[in-house]
């Protein structure tokens, strides 16, 4: 795909979702970091919330692509081999290690407008933010919780008191990084050298271009085709600092600006993304899975008006709490608000949304088989959906019969 100038809504598709590791079959047999690597090739980095209303949230995509694995390796992957780090890159986000050296322009620009409080706490208490690393090196890996003097509560940060202010603007910085999660999925904080290999660490810094090409290429790889906005999303940069970075690499081949049907902005081509003849995806996908992350995107690509609905209040909810779209072949088809309910060892699903004109039984067959397995990798032993959207009396039918 190195010359192509125009591509139709439906190929533009079915590229986003090869690129993303919906190509490819999912494995008959054991999973293992084999597996976990190749989807995190596609995908670049896994999304952290702390939702856990059913599973946590960078616990999912892995399910989406593989089916069920064994739940130990992203800790596996963070914690013992270190070829995961935690970082600000979309969001908060487990990345690989490589990649570290790529992320230093924005670490060196922790003392930006975000942190003018910890400018304003400095100066009322010299030293503090010193003292707090210095615990840490000390006593790490601690969490905030653990700190000798935790300080004050602050206003707008969530209820931050000023120990926990002062790790965070730490960790932006690069100064200190996660060494994993503690009791409440709460960040423990420890010193670079004690957690990332000794070859990242010496590796040389590259510019400030270079490394913003190098964050776009990953990007505009695991979108397969985006417009400046989805790739400079992927990776939070602005996109009036990406759009030379993007020029810069058109002009070196790196990527392949092209038309698309019904997209009114450029798209971005990656050379080596794979144009599949079909795609036979079945799979739930977590509201902060790459492939759907970026809302305006998903619209555009798929035709799905997604909205984090967590923070709405319930009676204004349209399709329910902490809810998964359903993706089938290459089309998102349905949506299910899901919780695990571990002392009744039942999956829940509380409400369930066909897309309009799909064929309610179709999907909810398919739908009640991915859920079983959801199930059984959740360890619980039903799967219990209730009366509430559009597709749950096909869906309760569905369960019925597999069952």
């Amino acid at each position: 795909m190195r010359s192509v100038e125009r591509l139709s809504a439906r190929q533009a598709r079915r590229i986003a979702l090869a690129a993303q590791g919906f190509g490819d079959q999912r494995p008959a047999g054991r999973v293992d970091l084999r597996h976990a690597r190749k989807v995190l090739g596609h995908i670049g980095l896994l999304q952290i919330d702390s939702v856990n209303v059913l599973v946590r949230s960078h616990e999912l995509p892995l399910f989406s692509r593989l089916g069920p694995y064994p739940r130990s390796i992203v800790t596996d992957l963070t914690e013992r081999k270190h070829e995961l780090f935690e970082y600000w890159a979309h969001v908060a986000s487990f990345i690989p290690v490589e990649l570290q050296p790529a992320l230093r322009w924005r670490m060196e620009r922790a003392s930006g407008e975000a942190w003018t409080h910890v400018a304003a706490m400095e100066h009322k208490r010299p030293g503090y933010v010193d003292a707090i690393e210095a615990e840490v090196a000390e006593r790490g890996p601690i969490a905030a919780s653990e700190l000798t003097d935790p300080g004050v509560k602050q206003g707008p940060w969530w209820g931050w008191g000023d120990g926990k202010s002062a790790l965070e603007w730490l960790f932006w910085s690069g100064r200190l990084v996660s060494a994993g999660r503690g009791n409440n999925f709460e960040r423990i904080y420890d010193l670079p050298e004690r957690v990332l290999p000794a070859w990242v660490l010496a590796a040389p810094t590259p510019s400030l271009e270079e490394q913003q090409r190098t964050l776009l290429m990953v990007s505009a790889r695991a979108l397969g085709i985006g417009t400046a906005r989805d790739v400079a999303d992927y990776f939070r940069i602005k996109v009036p600092e990406a759009r030379p970075r993007l020029a810069e690499l058109v002009e070196a081949g790196s990527l392949i600006p092209t038309k698309v049907e019904g997209w009114p902005q450029t798209a971005y081509l990656h050379p080596e993304a794979q144009l599949p003849r079909w795609v036979r995806a079945r799979a739930l996908l977590s509201p902060f899975d790459s492939l759907i992350w970026e809302r305006e995107r998903t619209e555009r690509v798929f035709g799905m008006r997604v909205r984090l609905e967590v923070y709405t209040p319930a009676p204004k909810r349209v399709h329910g709490y902490y809810v998964l779209p359903f993706l089938l072949g290459d089309a998102l088809v349905a949506r299910v608000d899901l919780k695990r309910d571990t002392k009744a060892s039942a999956l829940r699903v509380l409400a369930a949304h066909a897309e309009p004109g799909v064929d309610h039984m179709l999907v909810a067959e398919e739908l009640a088989v991915e859920l079983r397995a959801m199930a059984r990798w959740l360890g619980l032993d039903r799967v219990e959906a209730a009366d509430r959207g559009d597709l749950a009396p096909a869906l309760r039918r569905a369960l019925e019969g597999a069952g």
